[in-house]
């Protein structure tokens, strides 16, 4: 659980979410459904997530999927910590 809270931290703050990273829940829908989360803030997330967690994720291994649902970013994060 203490991962989900920080994903999501670092969401909101990468984001600016504000008083939204509230409504967060881990069947929420990313990709589609927040809108500040385009390409660019991806790639924002995704080195913010490496810089927080001390990870390293390569391209190859971000998909659609990995940013379908704050669950499934916070699974992939948790993945990357397990290896």
């Amino acid at each position: 659980m203490q991962q989900f809270e920080e994903v999501r931290n670092i969401l909101s703050d990468v984001l600016s979410l504000g008083d939204r990273k509230n409504f967060l829940k881990e069947d929420s829908a990313l990709l589609g459904g927040i809108p500040e989360l385009d390409s660019m803030a991806v790639v924002n997330v995704i080195t913010a997530i490496e810089e927080h967690f001390g990870i390293s994720v390569d391209d190859d291994e971000i998909s659609a999927r990995t940013f379908e649902t704050l669950g499934s970013l916070t699974r992939f994060v948790e993945q990357k910590l397990g290896e």
